[in-house]
């Protein structure tokens, strides 16, 4: 996922601070919105992404709904990382895609995860906060 008004153009200091970025990606507003519609309540914490889980899969029948929902996915599962995991943090590639880089260095692209998840509902949410939270 490329986030346009981070293009390739800008320059490095022209980028949101770590918590600028953090603020932005937690949006998410099309998962929320859908979470709301089915009453699950989203609160960044772990207990939320198995409520995902749980939902019914109406994205699927619509290609676009499901891509951005996948992208929000991605984002939302990063956030529950990064506000939980100790040492995680956001970070942008080069080409913009945004990714989780864990202690250690390692890099987890929660975007691609999103998507596996709203394509296939497998892995679950819950299952990759699983994997990142034991290192």
């Amino acid at each position: 996922m490329r986030i346009p008004f981070l293009g390739k153009r800008r320059r490095k200091d022209e980028l949101p601070g770590p918590e600028g970025l953090a603020e932005l990606l937690a949006e998410c507003a099309l998962l929320r919105s859908q979470a709301e519609r089915e009453g699950v309540r989203l609160d960044d914490g772990p207990a939320s992404l198995e409520a995902l889980d749980q939902l019914v899969p109406r994205w699927r029948d619509d290609e676009d709904t499901s891509e951005w929902l996948g992208n929000d996915a991605g984002l939302y599962l990063g956030t529950v990382i990064v506000r939980t995991v100790e040492g995680a943090a956001w970070d942008l590639r080069p080409d913009g895609q945004p990714v989780v880089r864990l202690t250690g260095g390692r890099e987890f692209d929660v975007v691609d995860a999103g998507h596996r998840w709203a394509a296939d509902g497998a892995p679950e949410l819950s299952q990759w906060y699983a994997e990142v939270a034991e290192g």
